[in-house]
């Protein structure tokens, strides 16, 4: 699988953030076609370099071409350009190949 992970960064009114995330950002990234995946991690404790993280979203494809693909389309384009108007904390795009290790 491929995802992009989505890191924003604790916001100035997190009230704020998580109204318009779930009534209107989510409503406008549902329009994208193609997705197999989409999960929200809110993290609880941090250490290291990126430690005002507020949520994580990570969103997943079959591969890196088809979700480039999404991300392109006009619904792609709505999301991303969504994310200037809630992000007020920032938000970083991290983009890979998910490799899942086997535990036995």
């Amino acid at each position: 699988m491929y995802r992009v992970s989505v890191l924003y960064g604790t916001p100035t009114d997190p009230a704020e953030f998580d109204r318009y995330y779930e009534q209107v950002h989510i409503p406008i990234a549902k329009q994208m076609r193609g997705l197999v995946r989409w999960t929200l991690t809110k993290p609880d404790r941090q250490q290291g370099e990126l430690e005002d993280v507020y949520l994580i979203a990570d969103l997943y494809a079959e591969t890196k071409e088809q979700l480039d693909a999404i991300l392109a389309s006009p619904e792609g384009q709505a999301a991303a350009e969504d994310v200037a108007k809630f992000a007020t904390g920032g938000a970083t795009f991290v983009y890979g190949q998910e490799r899942e290790v086997e535990l036995t």
